[in-house]
C-alpha cells in the first residue's frame, strides 16, 4: 500500500505536535508542583479542590475573627481590671472614713484621693479604641459610655448614654461571640462618690452627721456592688478566652485536614511525572530520527 509524502507528513507532525504538548504539560506540572493544571484536566478532582479551598477560606476568616475577638476581649478585661482595682480603693477610703475616731481634719484629707478615684473611673469608662470608637457604649461606639452634668444636682450628674445592645462576631458555623461590653450602673456608684466627696467638702462638715454616715454607708454599698458587676464581667471574659482557645484548635485541625486533602488530590507525584518526561522525551527523540530517515527515501534507494 502505498502512502503519500503528504499524508506521511501530517500524520508525523500531528505525532510530534502530541508529544510536544503532553512534554509541555508535564514540563508546567513540574514547576508548579500542581497536577491539575486546567480544570479540564480532571474536573471531578478540580471540584473537591474547589470546595476544599473555600472551606479553608471560610475555617481563616473564623480563625481571624477569633483572633480579632481575643484581642478585644483582653483589651477590655485590662480596662475592667483597671476599675475594679479604682472602685477597691475607693472602698478601702470608705471604710476608713467611717471610722468614728477620725476628725474632721482626717476626714478632709480623704477628698483629694477620692476625687481621683472617681475621675479615673470616669475616664475608663470612656476609654476609645484605636479607631476612636467607645469601648464600653454597646453599640453607640460613638457616643460616650458615660455623660457628666455639671449643671445638674449632686448625685445626678453622671448619666449612662450607651446601650446594652451587644456586638456578636461570627467564630464558627453557628456560632457567634459577644465583643462588646458595656458599663452600665458605674454610674450609679460615681453619683455616689460625688455625694460622698461633697459631704467631705462642706465647710461646716461633722463628724458622724447623720447625713455623712448616710452617704458613706451608701457609697460603701455602691462599691461593693459594682466591684461585682465589673468582676463577674471578667469572669465572663475569661470564660470566653477557654470558648476562644478550644474552637480555635478545633478550627486549626480542620484547616491541618483541609490542606492534607489538597495536597493529596493536588500535589504532583514527581517520580511518576520523571518517568513520563523521560518517556515522552525518548519518543520524540525517536519520532524525530525515523522522520528524518524516512523523508530521505525514496524509490531509487532500492536499487
Amino acid at each position: 500500500m502505498r502512502i503519500a509524502t503528504s499524508q506521511f507528513q501530517a500524520t508525523m507532525n500531528r505525532g510530534l505536535q502530541d508529544n510536544q504538548s503532553h512534554l509541555a504539560q508535564i514540563t508546567s506540572q513540574m514547576a508548579s508542583g500542581n497536577k491539575i493544571q486546567l480544570p479540564s484536566d480532571d474536573p471531578v478532582t478540580n471540584v473537591r479542590l474547589s470546595r476544599l479551598a473555600r472551606e479553608e477560606a471560610i475555617v481563616g476568616q473564623y480563625r481571624a475573627n477569633i483572633a480579632a475577638v481575643k484581642i478585644r476581649l483582653t483589651t477590655n478585661e485590662t480596662y475592667l481590671q483597671s476599675m475594679t482595682n479604682d472602685i477597691t480603693q475607693s472602698h478601702d477610703l470608705l471604710v476608713w472614713a467611717s471610722d468614728g475616731s477620725n476628725t474632721a481634719t482626717d476626714l478632709k484629707s480623704m477628698v483629694n484621693p477620692m476625687t481621683a478615684l472617681r475621675d479615673s473611673l470616669f475616664y475608663s469608662a470612656n476609654e476609645k479604641d484605636q479607631e476612636g470608637r467607645y469601648i464600653f457604649s454597646g453599640t453607640l461606639t460613638d457616643t460616650p459610655s458615660i455623660t457628666y452634668d455639671p449643671a445638674a444636682a449632686i448625685g445626678s450628674r453622671y448619666t449612662f448614654t450607651g446601650n446594652q445592645n451587644q456586638q456578636k462576631t461570627v467564630v464558627g458555623n453557628g456560632i457567634t461571640q459577644v465583643s462588646n461590653v458595656d458599663v452600665s450602673g458605674l454610674e450609679t456608684l460615681l453619683n455616689q462618690m460625688d455625694t460622698t466627696i461633697n459631704e467631705l467638702s462642706s465647710p461646716t462638715l461633722t463628724v458622724g452627721s447623720p447625713t455623712l454616715r448616710a452617704a458613706l454607708a451608701t457609697n460603701m454599698d455602691g462599691a461593693s456592688t459594682t466591684l461585682d458587676l465589673v468582676a463577674g464581667k471578667i469572669a465572663n471574659f475569661g470564660g470566653a478566652q477557654n470558648v476562644m482557645d478550644t474552637l480555635d484548635g478545633n478550627h486549626a485541625n480542620v484547616s491541618l485536614s483541609n490542606k492534607t486533602a489538597m495536597l493529596d488530590l493536588g500535589q504532583l507525584d514527581y517520580g511518576d511525572a520523571a518517568t513520563q518526561l523521560n518517556g515522552y522525551n525518548l519518543a520524540l527523540q525517536s519520532s524525530y530520527k525515523a522522520y528524518a530517515k524516512i523523508s530521505n527515501l525514496s524509490l531509487f534507494n532500492i536499487l
